[in-house]
Parts: C-alpha cells; structure tokens; sequence
C-alpha cells in the first residue's frame, strides 16, 4: 500500500478559501499533541467530539458521538465536499500550520486497519511547504484531495512565510470510499 495518493475529487478551492477566511481568530485553538510541532500548528474544528469548534482531540473512551460544529454551517463548499465523498466522517477540520512551523515526524493510529482514512485538501499553501510520509515527499497543491497514510512516519515543514492551512477529513472506510480507492491498489 502507498503512503499517499491524489484522489479524483471535486473541490470548490475558492469556496474553501473564502470559508477561511470568515474564522476569526478566536476560531482556531492550539492543536493538543503539544509534543508533536514547534511554532503554530492550530486547527477549527467543523465536526468534533460533542460538536465543540474548539475541540481537536478525540474521545478516546467513546463518551460522545462526533456532530457538526457552529463552525460548518458557514462552510457549504466544505459541505458539498463531504457530500461527494459520500461517506461517513468523525473529524473534520481546517488545521493551520503557521509560517517556520514544524510538525515533527510521527506516526496517527487512524489507518485501513483501523477503519478509518484520512484525507488533506491544501488550501492555502505554497511551494515552501513539505510534507513528507515515509520520507517521501507528497506534492500537495491546493485544490487537490489526497489521502495519507498517517500510520506511517510523516512530518510537515513549512518554510514558507504564510500559514499553510488544509481541511483535514477523517473519514469512516466504508464500501463507497473503498470503490473510489479501488483504482489505486489500496487494498
């Protein structure tokens, strides 16, 4: 299996970019793993556990369903995006990693095996950024949707002088999502 590959669908960047720039400041709250990144790395949550904007980080125990945040009912082209994906989705979020930020190589417990995938949709970014799985650099533009295999090491270097900002979607493998992957060999 890759560790990323660029999936054909339909995304609305002017949309999105425009849905960025309606959040305010007071929107965006630190990402928790505090361990993982230097500089800002901050994120606005538009489905979350609870369906708190603020809220990034999972429930681990299970207490709470995900539920669209306050966030999302100013977001239609995020709206129609998740539409087209057609499936069912736990986290969904615009994260920003800020201008000399650094998210330091880690590995994510979401994957196949897990039942879930996530998938990036750069924003805003620029030729400054790199994100690298498996040492491999993955060469986002924005307006593209790619999936990343984050149970394998990956890092993000944003050497740019602007914030690169993607919507992240965690998405439930269901058979809908395993058909749109099944002309990459993803398994």
């Amino acid at each position: 299996m890759t560790g990323a590959v660029r999936l054909d669908v339909g995304v609305d960047l002017s949309g999105l970019q425009a849905e960025v720039r309606l959040l305010r400041e007071s929107d965006w709250a630190p990402h928790f793993n505090t361990r993982e990144y230097e500089g800002d790395w901050s994120g606005a949550a538009l489905r979350s556990v609870g369906g708190d904007p603020l809220r990034l980080h999972p429930d681990l125990a299970h207490h709470q369903p995900y539920a669209d945040t306050s966030l999302l009912t100013n977001c239609p082209s995020v709206r129609r995006l998740l539409q087209e994906l057609g499936c069912p989705t736990t986290a969904v979020r615009f994260l920003r990693l800020g201008a000399g930020a650094r998210i330091r190589e880690h590995r994510d417990d979401i994957g196949w095996e897990s039942g879930e995938v996530r998938l990036h949709v750069p924003v805003v970014t620029s030729d400054a950024v790199r994100f690298v799985v498996d040492g491999q650099v993955v060469p986002m533009a924005a307006g593209e949707c790619w999936y990343t295999d984050v149970t394998r090491p990956h890092r993000v270097d944003n050497d740019g002088t602007g914030s690169r900002i993607h919507l992240v979607v965690d998405c439930v493998l269901d058979d809908g999502l395993r058909s749109r992957f099944a002309r990459h060999d993803m398994g």
